[in-house]
């Protein structure tokens, strides 16, 4: 049997999630990237189709193969995307008070004109909506409208450039969340094994709903079963999705608190409070959350982030996320694998405040549904009692292991399964370490295992106990037996 492999090093308890791109492809990078800290890597669906991602998904796949540790991947769909058409120059100064008009078409040829690629833009928006440029940085406000052109006010100025991003805050949009290039790569991500769909531009559960009838669809076509689909990651960067946001929670398999577009469609004031507010529902019904967006963004180009940048990081470990992700520091950066070592160390200093203040994320928000939530709960607490270096869980599903982590326990919890593709969505939960090679049967044989090989790498030592999780009979669908083993 292959070697149960240990973290070479102590991992954060909060998981970070890395964006794959350019500078990140290579093999070697990919290791050193998943040995600096990496759980989850992102694929950006919206940079190139299913043939690249592909090839990105092979790659990462062998290098955790051949590393021995288990890495969940996340095909983050790009969703509507709504921008400037061509601009004659290539930008425009807009100036604070100048009447800007949208006509229709793809080239703007008049002054003070612009075009856009969302052809429905002039019928969905109203007189006083605001429409954001670039990033959110110009501000323009509807002023007239007409039957093929709108007249708006520059209320905020800055240049634009041709094809930035359109951003309609307010405005109640037509256009669909899934667009025909998403549900063809939410196919390919369905048969490719993919662990879990990032899902732009959320605004009700009717849109969650949809993406999981085509998995279901799209896995029953390929093995005559709805089999085992990717988890559904509802990104949130609408104002609907915020004040739907119990609802989405509670459909979704996990959230992503998608400050980019959040940023701009909220007040700026109101995005720290928007992200306390998504993490706390979260928390609220155990599900996963990631936060990101800028988290480092200095270190495209710098060896250290800025003080803001490290404070942000760990503020969003204090308020109780699972998951902070970095897009192009390591997608395009000059430095990616010492962004990640950064953050890891950003992280494993708040939690040190986190464990000293269990009250700011808190345990669990809710009572005890199930067995298994209610054995979760009475492990923790004993494993605080009596001073336990490790939790170990067998898991099929890897439900249980999302329980106990929702538990925010500082006790090292590793996560036993068969079942590949479970152990690499445990990735994104908070305080899980999946555990390949453990064997399952009996359940005394892995635990066994785990012990001989976390006393080599020198997590356990004689006299220690250990906490075992586990069903009474091998096919039991709850983890209802709890022991506790001493290491001889």
């Amino acid at each position: 049997m292959t070697d149960i492999v240990f973290p070479h090093q102590r991992s954060s308890h909060t998981k970070i999630v890395a964006t794959v791109g350019p500078a990140s492809d290579p093999e070697e990078v990919l290791a050193q990237l998943i040995q600096a800290g990496v759980d989850v890597f992102r694929l950006n669906m919206a940079h190139g189709g299913p043939q690249q991602a592909q090839a990105r998904l092979d790659r990462i796949r062998k290098v955790s193969e051949q590393l021995g540790v288990t890495v969940g991947v996340l095909a983050d769909l790009a969703g509507p995307k709504m921008r400037l058409g061509e601009i004659p120059g290539g930008e425009y100064k807009c100036i604070p008070g100048t009447p800007m008009t949208f006509v229709r078409g793809n080239t703007a040829s008049e002054p003070n004109t612009f075009t856009t690629t969302y052809e429905p833009l002039i019928e969905d928006v109203k007189t006083g909506d605001r429409i954001m440029l670039a990033d959110g940085t110009v501000a323009l406000q509807v002023a007239e409208k007409k039957k093929d052109s709108i007249v708006c006010s520059v209320v905020q100025g800055g240049t634009v450039r041709s094809r930035q991003g359109i951003n309609l805050p307010g405005t109640k949009l037509s256009i669909k969340t899934l667009q025909a290039a998403d549900i063809e790569n939410a196919k390919w991500a369905t048969k490719a094994g993919v662990d879990f769909l990032g899902l732009s531009f959320v605004r009700s559960v009717s849109d969650i709903r949809e993406l999981r009838e085509i998995l279901i669809e799209t896995a029953r076509e390929e093995t005559g079963k709805w089999g085992d689909i990717p988890h559904i990651i509802a990104k949130i960067e609408k104002p609907e999705a915020v004040e739907a946001i119990d609802d989405i929670v509670q459909i979704s398999d996990g959230i992503m608190v998608a400050r980019g577009d959040l940023g701009v469609e909220f007040d700026i004031a109101q995005i720290a409070v928007v992200q306390k507010k998504i993490i706390e529902t979260c928390r609220k019904y155990s599900k996963p959350v990631i936060v990101a967006t800028q988290m480092l963004e200095s270190m495209h180009h710098q060896t250290l982030p800025t003080r803001a940048e490290a404070t942000d990081v760990a503020n969003a470990v204090l308020d109780g996320t699972d998951a902070c992700m970095l897009s192009g520091e390591t997608a395009v950066g000059e430095y990616p694998v010492l962004t990640v070592q950064t953050m890891h160390r950003i992280a494993l200093e708040a939690e040190k405040l986190l464990k000293a203040r269990q009250d700011i994320a808190g345990r669990r928000l809710m009572k005890s549904t199930s067995v298994t939530h209610a054995v979760c709960d009475a492990a923790v607490t004993v494993a605080e009692e009596i001073d336990v270096p490790m939790i170990l869980v067998g898991t099929r599903s890897g439900r249980t292991a999302l329980a106990l982590s929702n538990q925010r326990c500082f006790t090292m919890c590793a996560a036993a399964s068969s079942n590949e593709r479970a152990l690499q969505r445990m990735n994104l939960y908070w305080g899980v370490f999946p555990m390949r090679n453990v064997p399952e049967n009996p359940p005394k044989k892995g635990l066994d295992a785990v012990v001989q090989a976390g006393k080599k790498a020198g997590y356990l030592t004689h006299g220690d106990r250990v906490i075992h999780i586990v069903g009474i009979t091998p096919d039991s669908n709850h983890q209802n037996v709890l022991y506790v083993h001493i290491v001889e």
